[in-house]
């Protein structure tokens, strides 16, 4: 049985320097399993698991073009822009664990943590059906 978790969520440490626009409300981290050069028509977040996201990306698995998918499609797939997200494990592997910065609304409502992460679920399982 893994202990991998697919999704988590780090607060941010409160500084005395604003945020860019207000948008640092923490980090959530994604554990995906990418299958490079999958057909164009299936590119996407094909499963949410409790271990992982897997994303299918059409591109292949060299000089860093199935990283830049990634970040692509998860931008998309949770309406942010691509600088919000970073690959910080799994450069050259299948398996990546990726840093969203989550915008300061998604986590200063009442649910904080919770709700952040629950947000990130379901743009995830809207773009699964898509």
């Amino acid at each position: 049985m893994s202990t991998q978790r697919a999704l988590w969520f780090v607060a941010s440490k409160a500084s005395k320097k604003p945020s860019p626009q207000g948008t640092q409300g923490g980090t959530i981290y994604i554990h995906c399993h990418v299958k490079p050069g999958a057909s164009k028509n299936r590119e996407g977040v094909t499963s949410i698991t409790d271990e992982a996201v897997e994303i299918c990306v059409a591109a292949q698995a060299k000089e860093g073009e199935a990283n830049k998918a990634v970040v692509k499609v998860l931008s998309e797939a949770l309406n942010l822009p691509k600088s919000n997200l970073e690959i910080t494990q799994g450069l050259k592997s299948r398996a990546k664990t990726i840093a969203v910065a989550a915008p300061g609304s998604w986590v200063g409502g009442s649910g904080g943590e919770a709700e952040c992460l629950e947000r990130v679920k379901t743009h995830l399982n809207k773009a699964t059906e898509a």
